[in-house]
């Protein structure tokens, strides 16, 4: 059987170093710290690193997850807002 996934308007931001988005800590313990090029978020699964580029989509039950730039260029277009 094939599947085609259902069209749904999603939010999402790319995250770059110093950019703040509502549940994306910088660091584990103190979410404060710059100095590293990557942060974390606590998904469905636990928690995941979050590169630089990386796409930060908040889903349909408003939970969030990360999606590789290559990954989310073939999956999403943009809508008008």
């Amino acid at each position: 059987m094939k599947f085609r996934k259902k069209p749904i308007v999603i939010d999402a931001e790319q995250w770059f170093r110093g950019k703040e988005i509502e549940g994306v800590y910088r660091n584990l313990s103190d979410n404060i710290s710059l100095k590293f090029n990557h942060a974390w978020i606590d998904t469905l699964e636990g928690k995941m690193k979050v590169s630089e580029g990386d796409w930060i989509i908040r889903g349909v039950n408003n939970e969030i997850y990360n999606c590789k730039p290559d990954i989310f260029e073939k999956t999403y277009e943009r809508v008008e807002d």
